[in-house]
């Protein structure tokens, strides 16, 4: 194991550590161990190297088995089925878009721009500077001696910013996101009493949670759900439109402000601590889940384009 890998284990595992009651005996069986050693090594490899193959194989295999059952969609996000939709002879979608030649190239064009890039950084900048393999990671690992700054792999540096935002202080300003979404459910929205008074218990238990566990935990939580949101996309995008080039044209402003947000996390993912940065991350935090907490309210905005009915195409 090199020196990055051996403390970055330590770091992961730590994080489990952090859960209410089940911490502490969840890291010692993950660890496999009471320090990181060779059963940790063994689980870690059997979990990247099998587990996680299998299942990516599984949801390959799913979305081939959704592909051939719903078919292909379209660039303009039309719907190729329902009520008047046109279809041929032998009942597949006219609106539908074909998987040759169309994707197939798409595809392979796709591929080769990545092969292009991949081989650029395999064969002259296979560390790229230290961000692609640390150069802490060329040292053996040794227990006794922990790097001055510990970092993920670069992909996940965004993530592990978010990690690092969550501390006593920025409890308070999610503890106030609670009490605004808590109002404004209650005040603004127009749900039934019920549901009223089910998003005040609600929100009084999450305060009570927020107090009361550490901060730590809640950073782990923020680090998870940054990922797990992404899942919850197809329902929280309300926009009428379903492609971008009949929205609003201040929508691409918003998604580029994402974008600029979610590099500089990534960046100060890779960046030793210190006040500003961490002060910047917490605000990139809050953007990060507000961008997606709030999309049922910011994606109905505007007035979308006319989506056409039928799909329509004009050479470039």
């Amino acid at each position: 194991m090199g020196q990055m890998s051996y403390w970055g284990a330590q770091v992961i595992v730590n994080l489990f550590a952090a859960i209410p009651f089940v911490g502490p005996d969840l890291a010692l069986l993950i660890r496999g161990d009471y320090v990181v050693g060779d059963a940790t090594l063994n689980r870690f490899f059997s979990f990247h190297v099998i587990a996680v193959p299998l299942v990516l194989l599984g949801l390959v295999v799913a979305h081939l088995l959704a592909l051939h059952d719903v078919g292909s969609n379209n660039p303009d996000g039309i719907e190729i089925k329902g009520p008047g939709k046109p279809v041929d002879d032998k009942g597949h979608p006219l609106d539908g878009i074909p998987f040759h030649p169309y994707y197939t190239v798409h595809d392979i064009f796709g591929v080769c721009v990545f092969l292009l890039l991949f081989s650029a950084v395999v064969f002259f900048a296979p560390e790229f500077g230290g961000y692609f393999l640390e150069y802490n990671n060329f040292i053996p690992a040794d227990p006794l001696k922990t790097p001055n700054h510990i970092a993920p792999v670069w992909y996940f540096t965004p993530f592990y910013s978010m990690l690092r935002a969550i501390t006593s202080e920025m409890m308070y300003a999610l503890i106030g996101c609670v009490v605004l979404g808590a109002g404004f459910g209650v005040f603004k929205s127009k749900l039934p009493s019920i549901f009223k008074g089910a998003v005040v218990v609600a929100a009084v238990v999450a305060i009570a949670l927020m107090l009361s566990i550490d901060a730590k935990f809640w950073g782990v939580v923020v680090m998870g759900g940054a990922v797990i949101i992404l899942f919850f996309l197809p329902w929280l995008d309300q926009s009428p439109a379903r492609s971008i080039r009949y929205r609003p044209g201040w929508h691409k402003w918003l998604y580029a402000l994402f974008v600029v947000w979610f590099l500089i996390l990534g960046y100060l993912g890779v960046q030793p601590p210190s006040p500003i940065g961490e002060r910047v991350s917490q605000v990139g935090t809050l953007f990060y889940f507000g961008f997606f907490l709030l999309m049922p309210w910011w994606s109905r905005l505007g007035e979308p384009k006319p989506v056409p009915d039928r799909v329509t195409f004009a050479a470039h």
